[in-house]
């Protein structure tokens, strides 16, 4: 696991304050909805994007391209290692 992936699984621990393990996430599976072993819903998703705003100083007010970009670990990884 990168140090990103890592960064980016326990800031969403931490900002939507679930319990589980950092090992419990999948780098590939669902952020949000049924799937997804952290079931986030769309206050979670503002804090999420709230937290990396502050870490990583990005910003995007498309909410279609932020659900694209948090669909995964994977999906995260990618939009700020290319935009960071």
């Amino acid at each position: 696991m990168s140090d990103l992936k890592y960064e980016l699984k326990k800031l969403i621990i931490e900002e939507c304050e679930k319990d589980c393990k950092i090992e419990d996430i999948k780098d590939d599976e669902p952020l949000f909805g049924p799937d997804s072993v952290l079931e986030l819903d769309s206050m979670d998703a503002l804090q999420i994007s709230m937290a990396i705003h502050k870490k990583y100083g990005l910003k995007t007010t498309d909410s279609k391209e932020l659900r694209k970009i948090m669909e995964s670990i994977n999906t995260m990884e990618e939009y700020l290692r290319n935009n960071a």
